[in-house]
């Protein structure tokens, strides 16, 4: 029986963003391509200023990209009015934010429905449900946002990533304002996500903690991919994180193809 590749949740394809001009110009992203497969949890780190975020932000539709472009499944998102980068973005994509960014006048049930109230769409009751218990917020629903701790918090956050069944969630720092013990269950919830409802999961993180969570880390730096990790454990994220600060941010994978990720990476990708 022959082997296909699974399909593709996100995809970036020589993807290039600058901020500022002239002196000032900062290349946040130089012609990255990667790809970020259905059923798949992520983790994109680098230190600051690497590019990281900026890479999910073009991803995720939170920001545009300078050049290069940028698919959800089969979308462009660099051929969208901003009509329809609304849609895509309330519809197909689930966020996960470090400041959780929840609506203090609403109860948790209310936030956790909020973005499918605004499409007018009524939840699915036997996903909903099954969400809910899986996140231990059934007893919480009525409580408002200042009544729950930052763990209870961040998991209503994630409940209303989940609850639409998004192709994708995108996690900013997800466990960033949280204590070693809430942002273990926060990632817990993100892990089950993905082996029990078969999302598809990418995160930006500083924390090799946090990364070991996922099945695929991808490094960048100074604005490129320079190295990836499967099957990680905090110890050898963090021994990766070593080698490549010693190294410079240079790494094998620059001298096979800058930019470039692995066998995740696309056919076409060329130097940078």
């Amino acid at each position: 029986m022959s082997k296909h590749s699974p399909a593709v949740a996100a995809r970036a394809v020589e993807l290039s963003k600058s901020y500022g001009t002239g002196d000032t110009q900062v290349h946040a992203l130089s012609a990255v391509s990667v790809d970020f497969s259905r059923g798949e949890f992520t983790a994109i780190m680098g230190p600051s200023g690497s590019g990281k975020s900026t890479l999910m932000h073009c991803l995720a539709g939170l920001d545009s990209a300078g050049s290069g472009s940028v698919l959800i499944g089969g979308t462009e998102l660099t051929a969208l009015t901003d009509k329809e980068m609304t849609q895509l973005r309330r519809d197909r994509i689930g966020f996960v934010f470090q400041a959780f960014n929840l609506v203090p006048t609403l109860t948790a049930l209310e936030n956790i429905t909020l973005p499918l109230d605004i499409a007018g769409r009524k939840p699915d009751a036997a996903w909903l449900d099954s969400v809910l218990g899986r996140l231990g917020l059934k007893d919480r629903l009525d409580h408002r946002p200042g009544e729950l701790s930052g763990g209870q918090q961040q998991r209503v956050a994630c409940a209303r990533a989940l609850a639409g069944q998004p192709e994708i969630i995108f996690g900013d720092e997800p466990t960033g304002n949280l204590d070693s013990k809430s942002s273990g269950e926060v990632l817990s919830i993100l892990r089950a996500a993905v082996d029990e409802f078969d999302q598809t999961v990418v995160i930006v993180t500083h924390d090799p903690r946090a990364a070991a969570y996922a099945d695929r880390v991808v490094f960048l730096g100074d604005g490129k991919i320079v190295d990836e990790l499967l099957e990680p454990t905090a110890d050898s994220v963090l021994d990766t994180m070593k080698r490549l600060d010693e190294s410079g941010l240079e790494s094998g994978l620059d001298k096979r193809a800058p930019g470039s990720v692995g066998a995740h990476a696309l056919s076409s990708d060329s130097a940078v």
